[in-house]
């Protein structure tokens, strides 16, 4: 059997490696996709079901646009692009977040309030390279790519701020405001929607925290990465949301929005991504790019500008609703029948996060389901991947999130249906053996 007592945390084993080089951390999609890839797994392996993947699926949905799947590249874009990205691009993301959000509005985003970069973690990481001496908040559970990112940098220190899963992960705009003032946060990081529980802060409560952030000069850094998979919509409204709509000044306001095509546009390999803030922001993330990374793909960027245009995202963006909705539905019916428990229905993204405690024995911990999982050719996340920890300053607890499990309904509704079916006879066969 596969499944066994495992450390809390999993790390690159850099045997004999040498001295200069400290151990790197993998974050928790890539640990399981390794594991299972030393199993046989594959991207293209027919037998496989991948739960555990942190993308959607890319091919044609009912009602989507055209796919791409050609690009023409010009001579002049052969050359690097410029490190805020081009110029073109800029100007059209500033226009979609202006003619979706901020119509009427005086204050209104233009090119120099966008920097384009080589995917999320990239715009992430330079945003982290750019803060100052402050104490930043995080949330537990929250993205598993996060605790190297808050750890690598040492200008800032970060302080976790606990969900509870019987309050469904709810934390309001008072809650805010108290951390803000007890901790003195200058800055707070966080997934909107969240990866893993779903949880959405929108509407009128995502308007509350935008005012106590500019009346605190708390700066939200948002990750706005799912902000396209939303399910709790009125009938007839676009199903998307994002704090843009709730800025009043877009130079003043320290609000800082993440986003890209990898998620809400569904093509994570072009890797194009951008960071939306006040002018000051996008030139001191702009700098750190030009010694991290050097900035992104011009090709694609090219190509990207008629990705953004607001015609092509409300399609899309429908489009994902009504398949992405339906998986979602489909996923929580089926586990919920084999005795996987929710503390909230997810409000957005593609993931169920699910308590397995009530399964039979080792399906009963992530770890365990992770491991016996694999052993049927279906990959899952453990949920302690997702107790953010940077500095490993919670050593040696075992951590909260271990009866939980990540489920992504983001393959089709054939590869969810096949993995679940699996899973439902390995819990059937076990509880038999355990009677």
């Amino acid at each position: 059997m596969l499944w066994g007592p495992e450390p809390l945390l999993y790390r690159v084993l850099m045997s004999e490696s040498p001295s200069a080089f400290r151990i790197v951390p993998k974050t928790g999609v890539i640990y399981v996709t390794s594991e299972a890839t030393r199993l046989g797994f594959s991207q293209t392996h027919p037998d496989w079901c991948n739960l555990g993947q942190g993308q959607p699926e890319t091919g044609e949905l009912p009602g989507s646009p055209p796919r791409v799947h050609e690009i023409p590249i010009a001579v002049d874009d052969q050359e690097y692009a410029p490190v805020a990205g081009i110029l073109e691009l800029r100007e059209a993301i500033a226009s979609l977040y202006n003619g979706l959000y901020r119509k009427g509005m005086p204050s209104q985003y233009s090119a120099e309030n966008v920097c384009i970069s080589g995917g999320g973690r990239t715009a992430l990481t330079r945003a982290a390279a750019s803060l100052g001496q402050i104490n930043l908040g995080h949330f537990l559970p929250d993205y598993t790519a996060y605790e190297e990112l808050l750890d690598i940098f040492k200008a800032f220190t970060a302080i976790p701020i606990m969900l509870e899963g019987d309050r469904g992960y709810a934390f309001s705009h008072e809650d805010l405001r108290r951390e803000i003032n007890g901790r003195g946060l200058s800055a707070i990081l966080l997934s909107n929607p969240c990866n893993p529980t779903g949880k959405h802060i929108a509407g009128e409560e995502l308007a509350k925290w935008v005012s106590v952030a500019r009346e605190l000069d708390c700066s939200l850094l948002l990750d706005e990465f799912y902000s396209h998979y939303v399910y709790r919509v009125r009938p007839g409204v676009l199903p998307i949301e994002s704090a843009a709509r709730y800025v009043e000044d877009v130079e003043r306001d320290p609000i800082v929005i993440f986003d890209g095509l990898t998620k809400n546009w569904r093509y994570p390999g072009w890797r194009v991504t951008w960071t939306l803030g006040p002018k000051k922001v996008i030139e001191a993330v702009t700098s750190a790019g030009s010694f991290l990374d050097g900035g992104g793909s011009k090709p694609l960027q090219r190509a990207a500008i008629s990705l953004v245009s607001e015609e092509h995202v409300i399609a899309e963006t429908n489009a994902i609703h009504r398949a992405f909705r339906d998986k979602r539905d489909r996923m929580l019916s089926r586990l919920e029948r084999i005795g996987v428990r929710f503390d909230r229905v997810p409000d957005g993204t593609f993931y169920v996060w699910g308590n397995v405690g009530n399964l039979p024995a080792p399906l009963n911990d992530g770890m365990g389901l992770f491991r016996a999982a694999l052993e049927q050719q279906v990959i899952v996340v453990p949920g302690e991947f997702f107790d953010v920890n940077p500095g490993k300053r919670r050593s040696g607890r075992v951590s909260r999130f271990k009866d939980y499990v990540r489920f992504s309904f983001g393959p089709s509704m054939t590869v969810l249906d096949r993995a679940i079916d699996r899973l439902e006879t390995l819990s059937s066969s076990l509880a038999s053996d355990n009677h």
